[in-house]
């Protein structure tokens, strides 16, 4: 399942957003908006998790939930 994962911190990093979803199962991809000309991030990004129950269970525990001051939205990406 592709997880849409929205309102990040302008300074959370890809690896913080990808151990972040690690604690709730199996990430196969993790990817982290940039701006094509700064290479800041546009604070959001996708993280791909392959068992729905894990995704799911992502969605649950860490949509609305706060990470590094910013409370941030988890939910299915849209294909």
């Amino acid at each position: 399942m592709k997880l849409l994962v929205r309102n990040l911190a302008r300074t959370t990093t890809e690896h913080e957003l990808r151990v972040l979803f690690q604690a709730h199962g199996t990430v196969t991809t993790c990817n982290l908006v940039l701006d094509q000309e700064t290479g800041a991030s546009k604070g959001f990004g996708f993280v791909e998790m392959p068992d729905e129950k894990e995704a799911n269970n992502a969605i649950n525990q860490l949509n609305q939930s706060k990470v590094a001051n910013s409370k941030i939205r988890v939910k299915l990406a849209q294909n």
